[in-house]
């Protein structure tokens, strides 16, 4: 976004000078440094401090080469704003020097030895190499001022309807960094753009990337095994509004995000939305042992939720808690997706623990945060996907009573594991499983319906979709907490052997569990995503939290494509199947068959037993698509032992079709069923069956 500063409002007004600059008051509305004709204007605020210095370096240095105090005339208010002149923004990089109080029993913690990032920089250095760390340092973050001038030519929203939506997400690093992706620049947003034409061949809508905004991979760094352990995930945040320079395949001085934006452009070109995972329910800071960054050593006691003795809440699990409610986080998180959007055409966000952004000041839920109803009323957001994790680490789980304002969507946690349990063959969740698939109704009914469930069964945390079939147990010793990390509740299943087998029953009935669960998960209602490489077995050997491995743990073997092709044909063929039939996806206008939306039936059709011992449910979705009659029927059989089913009767001239039985190698089928025939479903497996006319 470029103000307009017509350059007659600056040069009748007489020129100050400080070290050597000529110097102005500068334009106080816009946070951040910004390239204006002739110079740069600075604006950066603190409530409680008593003057601030802003510091030049030279690139790769750590002394600044200049030194500028802002006169007490060019504070208005807590705002500091300079316009220094003759600055070419190539040639320098910059931060700040603040005094103020030092009470830390009240959070105020100032400290002028303190080099302070730029809370509002679009660009970051210091840590642009991955992996390196910087020595000796005590804080080796500077800004840059980014020239923004990416062409986007006549580029225009994709505003994909949620309803048609499936998500993919994927890690920027781990999607292409093993050789066997292929690509030119592996573990880039230049690599993601090697791959489109793939995700295009899978049918995936939208590209969710875990985080991307400038984080610190060498915090916590440490040795184990032989092997280097990296925060290699990203969630801890440095800056808020500038890209990972580290995602990018060169070096962009100046013009930090343009790779992003370029990748973003071909996806939108190829019909692809992208969104991103925002983490602004903690910081890099961590507690009163963590570094300072930038928001402790400018207003440590709002920025962060504190307990009435200084000390930082944790309801993050990371160590600190971002102060979200409070009125100046409000606006900076407000205008940090607004920046996303506007200058990288950001199409969703997905809120990291967002139950964080909804408890107030002391640490306690609201009923209506005000920075949930902020973002849900807010114009420029206003077709945004806004995506939340409705739980947090500090207890809260708020799934199917996320404040909503029919605005916000959820991961629907009670969905994963549900179906997770059925699947595997648990007793008494058939009619949970039910529930789930058509739509979460018990969660979602007074919202926006099934519109408002982001259906998962896996995700970065947690089992990959192999694995989950693979092990019983996690298997977390390569992160070096001697398997005490990662969650002791997978509700998964090793089909009889734990980890790798040469078994063949084993591995065929691990291949088909994976069939049944994408099965399920694209023909429920909502909005399916699942994890990058789930849909050719990718593994993590059993680690569910693979957080700190950057190397094959959580970098995608793509060799398994080519030893699962059936696998990838399975889930293209199903994202297709679903996109086919409206009624899977939504309301539409009643099939002239007299059958329900939604009807749900055991063995013999429109009978339910979901008792404690049922393993079988049969789904049925009637309506129509293109004008003609179209009814879906899935039928899921969890049990250990084959059974009997009989379909729906259909009026004359209509016949149902099968069209996957994912006790089949390939999964794929087609062919007409008789007339109130018995159909054998056998043991673990999925079958689905579509309407169409006698002699197709």
């Amino acid at each position: 976004m470029k103000p307009i500063l017509p350059e007659s409002r600056y040069h009748l007004i007489p020129l100050d000078e400080i070290g050597g600059y000529k110097v102005r008051p500068g334009i106080f509305e816009i946070n951040g440094a910004t390239a204006i004709p002739g110079g740069v204007n600075f604006t950066i605020h603190s409530n409680q401090a008593t003057c601030c210095e802003l510091l030049l370096f030279h690139r790769t240095e750590h002394e600044p080469y200049a030194v500028i105090p802002f006169p007490e005339n060019y504070r208005v208010g807590n705002v500091y704003s300079m316009i220094v002149f003759g600055l070419q923004i190539e040639e320098f990089e910059y931060a700040y020097r603040v005094e103020g109080p030092f009470d830390p029993k009240n959070g105020l913690i100032f400290n002028r030895e303190n080099v302070l990032l730029d809370p509002y920089a679009k660009a970051v250095t210091g840590q642009s190499v991955w992996g390196r760390r910087v020595e000796s340092v005590k804080n080796p973050y500077h800004a840059r001022v980014v020239r923004d001038d990416f062409d986007w030519e006549d580029a225009k929203p994709l505003l994909t309807p949620l309803e048609d939506t499936v998500i993919y997400e994927m890690h920027v690093r781990g999607f292409t960094k093993d050789i066997s992706s292929g690509v030119r620049s592996p573990g880039t947003f230049e690599g993601i753009i090697e791959k489109i034409p793939y995700l295009l061949e899978l049918g995936v809508t939208a590209v969710e990337l875990m985080p991307i905004f400038e984080f610190d991979e060498m915090k916590d760094f440490r040795e184990h095994g032989g092997k280097q352990l990296l925060d290699y995930w990203g969630y801890n945040t440095v800056s808020f509004f500038a890209p990972n320079t580290s995602y990018a395949s060169k070096v962009e001085y100046n013009q930090e995000g343009n790779e992003l934006k370029h990748l973003i452009k071909k996806l939108h070109e190829n019909g692809l939305e992208i969104y991103l995972d925002v983490v602004f329910n903690h910081t890099a800071e961590g507690n009163e042992n963590g570094p300072v960054i930038s928001f402790k050593g400018l207003d440590n006691q709002i920025y962060y939720i504190l307990t009435p003795d200084g000390y930082y809440y944790n309801f993050s699990g990371c160590g600190n808690t971002l102060n979200c409610n409070h009125p100046i986080v409000q606006q900076m998180i407000l205008e940090c997706l607004r920046y996303w959007v506007i200058t990288y055409r950001i199409d969703g966000f997905r809120f990291d623990l967002a139950s964080i952004l909804g408890r107030n000041e002391d640490g306690s839920p609201m009923s209506k945060p005000p920075l949930l109803q902020s973002l849900a009323f807010d114009p420029i957001l206003g077709n945004v996907k806004l995506i939340a994790e409705a739980w947090d680490a500090g207890g809260l789980y708020q799934v199917g009573d996320f404040p909503s304002w029919n605005r916000w969507v959820e991961w629907n946690g009670r969905y994963r594991d549900d179906m997770r349990s059925f699947l595997k063959g648990d007793n008494g969740k058939a009619g949970l499983a039910v529930t789930r698939i058509f739509g979460s109704e018990d969660l979602y009914d007074d919202r926006v319906g099934c519109k408002a469930s982001v259906n998962f069964i896996t995700c970065h945390d947690g089992f990959t979709l192999y694995d989950l079939y693979a092990y019983n147990e996690k298997h977390n010793e390569a992160n070096g907490w001697d398997n005490t990390d990662g969650s002791n509740d997978n509700v998964s299943w090793n089909c009889g052997a734990e980890g790798e087998t040469d078994n063949p029953d084993i591995n065929r009935l691990r291949m088909r569990m994976i069939k049944n669960a994408a099965a399920v998960l694209f023909l429920s209602r909502g909005i399916p995503m699942f994890l990058a490489g789930d849909e050719f077995g990718n593994t993590q050997f059993g680690n569910n939290n693979p957080y700190c491995q950057d190397n094959i743990i959580s970098w995608l073997d793509w060799g398994l494509l080519k030893k699962h092709k059936s696998l990838f044909e399975f889930f293209k063929y199903m994202i297709a199947f679903r996109k086919k039939h409206d009624p899977v996806r939504m309301h539409t206008a009643a099939c002239s068959f007299g059958f329900p939306e939604l009807s749900a039936h055991d063995v013999v059709p429109w009978e339910t037993n979901f008792s404690g011992d049922a393993h079988y449910a049969g789904i049925m979705y009637a309506g129509r698509t293109g004008g003609e009659d179209d009814c879906v029927y899935v039928a899921i059989n969890t049990y250990w032992e084959a059974l009997t089913i009989r379909l729906p009767k259909l009026p004359l001239g209509a016949c149902w079709y099968q069209a996957v039985d994912t006790f089949e190698e390939e999964g794929i089928a087609r062919k007409a069923v008789k007339p109130e025939e018995d159909i054998w479903i056998r043991e673990r497996s999925v079958m689905v069956f579509e309407v169409g006319k006698v002699y197709e």
